[in-house]
């Protein structure tokens, strides 16, 4: 086997499946910003991410989470008045 294949093979163990909005979303193992959460999950930048299932504690997108598989997160539209 090559260097670049094991290269390779090294990157796709390290993948791993988590859920957003019930939707399966592949992301690399380790450490992610929510906002690169939010990114790979398809969420809106403004929507606000919770990280399931304690919904009370919305996250900040600098917020950093170790992933390690099977997480769960949901986001809302942010709420508030309007002007």
């Amino acid at each position: 086997m090559s260097l670049n294949n094991e290269h390779e093979n090294d990157h796709r163990n390290d993948m791993v499946t988590i859920s957003v909005n019930e939707k399966a979303v592949s992301i690399h193992r380790g450490q992610h910003l929510v906002s690169e959460i939010k990114l790979a999950g398809d969420v809106p930048s403004t929507d606000i991410l919770y990280k399931m299932p304690d919904y009370e504690v919305a996250l900040n997108d600098n917020d950093k989470i170790i992933i390690h598989g099977g997480e769960s997160f949901k986001s809302s539209a942010p709420t508030g008045a309007s002007s």
